[in-house]
């Protein structure tokens, strides 16, 4: 029986991991998590009877247990809540799909419980990769990549041969081809339309202004010990292929696959196993061509700030990834422009004061500094 905890159960991730669950008689779910989505997070408590349930808040917290207690579920709530859900007793692996920095203090409980982790939640690895991966090596604890990219990464691998190159591939989200006159005038509907993936709001315009292909680009540095100067951006905008191995005889590995997030979440799970998903095939007798193109990093400025900021390492991906945060909140209220994003990321990185090693405590202050500062940034 495998035994699972899920942090951020409710969003997409998380749902599609649970299709993956009723898809499998031989997994159990131990604990769930939501943000604040008290109705969706009391159907899935019903179905899968976990031991633990927390939401980030309180007062809903209260409300979800008066409204659950007819079942044995304990209900927690805030950071607590979710390193209870992290190191509940008796689940194997925790798959971290909650949104944002929020992530970096559970997965480490985890990990120092000696449970396996599915990594969904970029930033742990972003702000923290040169904690969290020497961390794992250290507690003997595996650590599945889940992100589609990632995952294609980890399925390519050869034990017996080091990695030459990543080519990480990218649809170019829903402005591929765009000049930087285009982009001024692309609005908040424009961004959450994604030609290829179903995905939650925050990471859809992520991949639309490609700094989420920067925050990959640094994920699998720390991941598979590559340096980013050997980490190539590659368009490939069918989506078909979604990551490619080179090495050192010039030979290349890809992992191919219609759009599906269940595939790697699937993986991440039963690795080394294959399990069957019921889903469309990549049909090669329909499939007219496969295209190729480099993002422009002079259109795509925030792809070429996370570039440079993964290069510097220390501080700069957690400011990075703190400025981006924020901006894409302010974004999705209609606060800011589109291309504003790139532009606040860009000022706090100039601002902030480096940190060759940060720890946990100083990633947070960073944290608290970068929106600090946006705050009083005048657009």
């Amino acid at each position: 029986m495998k035994r699972i905890s899920i942090l951020g159960s409710t969003g997409s991730i998380g749902t599609q991991t649970l299709d993956i669950v009723r898809l499998n008689d031989d997994v159990s779910v131990e604990a769930l998590s939501a943000h604040k989505n008290i109705d969706l997070l009391e159907k899935q408590i019903r179905e899968f009877r976990p031991k633990v349930a927390t939401i980030w808040e309180e007062v809903d917290a209260k409300l979800l247990s008066d409204r659950i207690k007819d079942t044995d579920t304990k209900v927690c709530f805030g950071m607590e809540g979710l390193t209870e859900a992290a190191t509940v007793e008796g689940a194997d692996i925790v798959v971290t799909a909650v949104v944002g920095m929020i992530g970096i203090e559970p997965a480490i409980a985890a990990i120092k419980a000696k449970k396996d982790i599915a990594l969904a939640n970029k930033e742990t690895l972003v702000c923290a990769g040169h904690i969290i991966m020497p961390l794992a090596k250290k507690m003997n604890i595996n650590i599945y990549p889940v992100d589609s990219e990632h995952s294609a990464i980890f399925q390519c691998l050869d034990k017996n041969n080091p990695i030459k190159k990543i080519l990480l591939t990218a649809s170019g989200g829903p402005f591929r081809g765009y000049t930087k006159e285009q982009l001024q005038k692309v609005t908040l509907e424009d961004a959450l339309k994604h030609p290829n993936w179903s995905m939650g709001k925050k990471i859809t315009v992520d991949s639309a202004t490609m700094v989420n292909k920067g925050l990959e680009i640094i994920e699998a540095s720390h991941l598979f010990g590559v340096d980013i100067d050997n980490i190539e951006v590659v368009i490939q905008k069918e989506s078909i292929i979604h990551s490619m191995v080179e090495f050192k005889d010039n030979g290349i590995i890809a992992q191919l696959g219609t759009p599906d997030m269940r595939l790697p979440i699937s993986y991440a799970l039963f690795y080394p196993e294959r399990r069957y998903i019921a889903d469309e095939r990549v049909d090669f007798s329909k499939l007219n061509s496969l295209n190729f193109s480099k993002p422009d990093l002079d259109v795509f400025e925030g792809l070429r700030l996370a570039i440079t900021a993964g290069k510097e390492g220390g501080s700069a991906p957690t400011v990075l990834n703190a400025a981006n945060e924020w901006a894409v909140a302010k974004f999705l209220k209609k606060k800011i422009r589109f291309i504003d994003i790139p532009y606040l990321i860009g000022k706090a990185l100039d601002a902030h004061k480096f940190t060759k090693n940060p720890s946990i405590s100083d990633i947070l202050l960073l944290k608290k500094w970068t929106e600090e500062y946006l705050e009083r940034i005048k657009i």
